[in-house]
């Protein structure tokens, strides 16, 4: 099955190119789309000598005017993928706290499931390197979506997801109101009220090492609030007869 992974960066130089050829040595059949917010530190002119040098059948690159949210990054992605016929459709962080390793288990579930979530939070899940007060934001913040939204998973605010296109075709990917982290708790409710089938996938999250966190107040804010929003309207989300 045609198969590709979305990477949202800005600012992300030290990264990037090591992120690349291991996520190549893991799925040598994928492509990458890297969805770059035109970065200060011009990420995006390594991944334009790495098309041109290395891989330029499988790496695309989509530069945006600016810094534009990881939402609206994330909805440029899933339609590039839907208009080029791709039938899995992944997305990970650009800083290795999301390791390569665990795309091919990912992509494999596929086969039986319509979305695989890399979760922290369930047996032989983690997290490395983070504060107790990351811990109990990061916690607490799914455990309050879980209870808000009536969901059964343990990791609503994680970022390394594999979708069929099926579910991206069905939620709407226009539609989507999030802009930054909360982007993640809303894919993953309306996939659940269309009744799409769901799998958390252990990972170990392991916290940046180079470069800066994009992690604000105003994010974290924006996810309080679109959780009671998302709740507020569930009804119209529905688009598929369970």
């Amino acid at each position: 099955m045609k198969k590709m992974i979305i990477i949202a960066t800005y600012n992300e130089k030290d990264n990037i190119e090591k992120l690349l050829a291991e996520v190549f040595s893991y799925v040598p059949d994928t492509h990458i789309l890297v969805i770059d917010d035109n970065s200060p530190d011009k990420t995006y002119e390594i991944v334009e000598r790495l098309m041109a040098e290395k891989y330029p059948e499988q790496l695309f690159l989509m530069k945006r005017a600016g810094k534009l949210g990881l939402g609206t990054a994330y909805v440029a992605g899933f339609n590039w993928g839907l208009e080029r016929d791709y039938d899995l459709i992944g997305q990970m962080d650009a800083d290795f706290s999301h390791s390569p390793k665990y795309l091919p288990e990912m992509f494999k579930s596929l086969e039986s499931y319509d979305l695989v979530l890399g979760s922290r939070y369930v047996a032989g899940g983690g997290v490395v390197n983070w504060s107790l007060k990351r811990k109990i934001i990061s916690r607490g913040g799914s455990l309050y979506a879980k209870i808000i939204l009536g969901l059964p998973f343990n990791d609503l605010t994680g970022g390394f997801k594999c979708f069929r296109r099926e579910v991206l075709a069905t939620i709407g990917v226009n539609e989507l109101q999030s802009t930054g982290y909360s982007f993640q708790i809303e894919t993953t409710y309306k996939t659940y009220l269309n009744g799409f089938k769901i799998k958390e996938l252990p990972i170990i999250f392991e916290d940046r090492v180079l470069g800066q966190s994009k992690m604000s107040g105003s994010i974290f804010k924006e996810a309080i609030l679109m959780v009671l929003k998302l709740r507020t309207n569930r009804d119209s989300f529905i688009r598929r007869k369970n």
